[in-house]
């Protein structure tokens, strides 16, 4: 049986250029690569593939379908504070749960819903 090795997220933008520009300046992704339609970023070992679709439904309008990961962090309240200072939107604050996670959630300029997490 074949272990998974690395997990890659693929999403469907908009507009790449300004989708881009919000995973970098605000979330602090790093560009990998790019191509025609495309960019590849990374945070730490968090990857991630922007491709533009520009006839798309925006994910804004899938409701509970528009939450693509969790993320799993080594400082949930550092990044959280990253985050509010750089103006993120919060879906959920930073919070202690029940199942042994310090966590919060985000919502992106698409629309995308993000889960970051601590284990406690």
């Amino acid at each position: 049986m074949s272990d998974f090795t690395d997990v890659r997220f693929t999403l469907a933008v908009l507009d790449l250029a300004s989708s881009t520009h919000y995973y970098t300046a605000v979330l602090g992704l790093t560009i990998d690569f790019t191509a025609p339609g495309w960019t590849f970023l990374s945070r730490g070992s968090f990857r991630l593939m922007l491709g533009e679709c520009t006839d798309a439904l925006p994910p804004a309008q899938l409701g509970d379908h528009s939450w693509y990961g969790y993320v799993t962090v080594s400082d949930a309240a550092a990044l959280f504070a990253e985050y509010q200072a750089a103006g993120v939107e919060f879906t959920q604050q930073l919070a202690d749960k029940p199942w042994g996670m310090r966590e919060f959630g985000i919502r992106t300029i698409d629309g995308h819903r993000i889960m970051f997490g601590q284990e406690l």
